[in-house]
């Protein structure tokens, strides 16, 4: 507790030396990697330890990145002018003010999900009880999402699923695709939103999943089927839409899985008769896979 006190009382004296006022919406020079570099603070909290932490938004790189920092990451010595000229006039952020991040900061940093533990990238709309954690620990086959790793152990004993609650209409080799009825599979198909939230900023579908199909690539070995990615869609599109959303996992990426994906829709709009698009506008990974898919297939 005194090693704490002196901590805080050493970084109290920092703040007075330089000056400075830290505060939501302000332009800091943050470290990231080795460099500082060009950010703003979005939010700031206490964390457990009674340490004020930053939550920031690096100006040069995709809101992905957005972290939680201590006070020794910020340039204290070089504040912009233009912030020092702001000083003492705080703005309430609303998220919007910039129009390239999502209002929400991100509320799961890691989640583990069978072998992997995965660093997650946006927000996710998960029940309030469970969306501060730090870390979320999913069963890979129900997708169920729990606070505690003992939590977990104990739901795998009791756990029946061994892939996705569908049916399995492609298989070749260790790759299998299941079909989800979202009305069908409702709880399952809502986690598997809830997921694919913590990955994709601009999706929006959480919970209304009845009007959707979810096809999940697995990959399978004596455990079971591992979901890798999957894409959705609706079941009746009025514009003959063939893919509503699309995710590979991170821990399954540059494997060429999101280009099987997009083939595979097309496989099912041929099989129905029908031309097929995806629905816009897509996410900024999802149009790199389409270029890539459309590259390879010309």
């Amino acid at each position: 507790d005194l090693e704490k006190m002196e901590s805080n009382n050493q970084m109290d004296v920092e703040l007075n030396q330089n000056n400075v006022d830290l505060y939501e919406g302000m332009d800091i020079n943050c470290l990231f990697e080795e460099d500082y570099i060009p950010a703003e603070i979005l939010k700031i909290r206490e964390s457990e330890d009674g340490e004020k932490e930053y939550y920031v938004h690096y100006h040069e790189f995709n809101i992905r990145l957005d972290n939680w920092v201590k006070i020794d990451s910020l340039d204290l010595d070089n504040i912009p002018d233009k912030t020092k000229k702001k000083r003492g006039k705080k703005r309430k952020l609303d998220g919007h003010d910039k129009g390239h991040r999502s209002p929400h900061v991100k509320n799961i940093q890691t989640i583990e999900l069978g072998r992997y533990e995965i660093d997650t990238w946006y927000f996710s709309p998960y029940p309030e009880e469970f969306a501060h954690t730090g870390k979320l620990y999913l069963c890979e086959f129900c997708l169920k999402y729990m606070k505690r790793k003992r939590t977990l152990q104990r739901h795998k004993i009791k756990c029946n699923l061994r892939h996705p609650p569908g049916n399995e209409i492609y298989r070749d080799g260790e790759l299998s695709v299941f079909e989800v009825d979202g009305r069908k599979n409702k709880i399952y198909c809502q986690n598997l939103c809830l997921l694919a939230k913590l990955f994709l900023d601009h999706k929006t579908l959480y919970y209304d999943v009845e009007p959707f199909l979810f096809y999940i690539l697995t990959e399978c070995d004596e455990r079971g089927c591992h979901m890798v990615g999957y894409f959705s869609k609706e079941k009746n599109s009025p514009n003959d839409y063939n893919l509503a959303c699309i995710l590979v996992l991170p821990s399954y990426q540059r494997r060429g899985y999101g280009k099987f994906l997009i083939g595979f829709s097309y496989e099912l709009s041929k099989k129905e008769g029908k031309p097929g698009t995806p629905e816009k506008p897509l996410s900024d990974l999802g149009l790199l896979g389409y270029r890539s898919y459309w590259t390879q297939v010309w």
